[in-house]
């Protein structure tokens, strides 16, 4: 969300979750939004054609960039008839939502219509409502739905109410489908700082409708968030239990801004990755455990640094005593070069301007040195590195900053890998295994396949 992208806005069509139930959704919803609720179809109903498709995939194209948008979209296609919404392609967190028309009480600007929400909501009781509360049992003060509040880092909030509507999609082997998801009716209007459905049938997706937000310090132009982390309430957890895909979340973000967000473990040869394994006892996020940090190959000293992998994060976050650590060596290694500090730069916490300004970070790279986070799992080690295009950017005045940022002093527990560290690099979830991938790629180019969801 940026500045860890946290508490983005949007009346949230949640595609999966919710947290704490308020009452004034309730009460919201019985005055002025009367619905009957409706059971998502059990699957011995389904019918065969949406059953064990688990060999094939969903890919969307993604639009944005690290920098200067600081955001990143893909495209759904949810409603009947469908619609098209931005949406933050966001693995920190499960939910999925979408600025809703419920009306929205502080709504942010959405670059499409505000959601008009469906009339089949999801109950109170419902094993994916169950999910998205703290241990113990909702307040069902309306038995009929499904009430729910989120808080983000950046001091955004949202509360709402989840809805079941179609999301179309368009599956690797050429069928297309459109499920039914369950979102919630949330009126969110924040961006999230925090680091930062698309198909067709009668399947139940769940989704979040915003419609009291409570805006954050971050703002970009998109309809809402995609919810891609390891809970329930996922899109693609829930698209997993309906027997369409593998449990397998994959991203390709390309340098040069773009790339492409993919559901399934059809489109890559995993021989190629450097897997880890998943942090046990962290079911919240995708973390490959305590990381070891290394400069120039080097070890500075610095071990146990536990690690996530967030989309939803447009830059990488270290703790205090690591991101300080960090700077002194990069400083040191730009003592005596033509390379000085620019505080009047506010692009970035710290930045560097030359004789001239700089166009690309190929005429800088070579004064600056891999960083690198060594993960140790039992016997086995991978490395996951980052090259100075992983870690730099160039801004509108021409200098060069440095895209790894102090996590302690915007209130993070952990240490963040963001976008910009995942640049040109494939990075796979695989909740099935329980296993982190990456590999250097060309995320340029869309995977060979004729079905591509936009």
């Amino acid at each position: 969300m940026n500045l860890v992208k946290l508490g983005l806005w949007l009346w949230v069509l949640v595609l999966v979750m919710g947290w704490s139930i308020p009452s004034s959704s309730a009460a919201f919803f019985e005055s002025q939004h009367k619905r009957k609720f409706m059971r998502p179809v059990p699957s011995a109903s389904r019918p065969p054609l949406e059953l064990n498709r688990r060999g094939s995939s969903v890919v969307f194209p993604i639009h944005g960039n690290v920098y200067p948008l600081g955001y990143y979209n893909v495209t759904l296609n949810i409603g009947q008839p469908p619609k098209p919404y931005f949406l933050d392609p966001d693995t920190g967190s499960d939910l999925t939502w979408l600025q809703c028309d419920a009306p929205c009480v502080h709504c942010t600007e959405a670059p499409h219509p505000l959601y008009r929400p469906s009339n089949d909501l999801v109950a109170c009781r419902d094993l994916l409502c169950l999910s998205l509360h703290a241990p113990g049992t909702p307040r069902c003060e309306n038995p009929s739905q499904c009430d729910y509040e989120v808080e983000y880092a950046d001091g955004g909030s949202s509360l709402g109410v989840l809805v079941n509507d179609s999301f179309a999609l368009n599956f690797t082997d050429g069928v297309q489908l459109k499920p039914r998801i369950a979102l919630g009716l949330v009126n969110f209007g924040p961006w999230f700082l925090y680091l930062h459905a698309r198909y067709l049938s009668s399947d139940s997706v769940v989704l979040r409708c915003g419609y009291d937000q409570i805006p954050g310090s971050s703002h970009h132009p998109i309809d809402g968030v995609l919810g891609l982390g390891r809970g329930k309430t996922s899109i693609v957890s829930q698209l997993n239990n309906q027997g369409l895909v593998r449990n397998v979340v994959g991203h390709c973000l390309s340098g040069r801004g773009g790339g492409f967000l993919f559901f399934g473990d059809d489109l890559y040869d995993s021989s190629r990755l450097a897997w880890a394994p998943m942090l046990r006892g962290n079911s919240k996020h995708y973390s490959p455990g305590y990381a070891e940090l290394k400069f120039d190959g080097k070890s500075t000293g610095l071990k146990n640094l536990l690690t996530i992998f967030d989309s939803g994060s447009s830059y990488t976050y270290l703790n205090s005593q690591a991101y300080h650590a960090l700077t002194v060596l990069v400083k040191r290694e730009l003592s005596g070069r033509v390379f000085k500090e620019e505080p009047e730069d506010q692009t970035l916490l710290l930045c560097w301007k030359g004789k001239r300004p700089f166009k690309s970070i190929r005429e800088v790279r070579k004064y600056f040195k891999t960083i690198a986070l060594e993960f140790t799992s039992g016997e086995q080690t991978q490395t996951y590195e980052l090259p100075p295009e992983a870690y730099l950017i160039i801004s509108s005045r021409g200098n060069v900053c440095l895209g790894i940022l102090n996590g302690t002093e915007v209130g993070l527990q952990n240490n963040i890998i963001g976008d910009i560290s995942m640049q040109d690099k494939m990075v796979i979830y695989d909740n099935e295994k329980q296993v982190i991938g990456w590999v250097t790629a060309n995320c340029d180019k869309l995977p060979k396949t004729s079905a591509v969801s936009i």
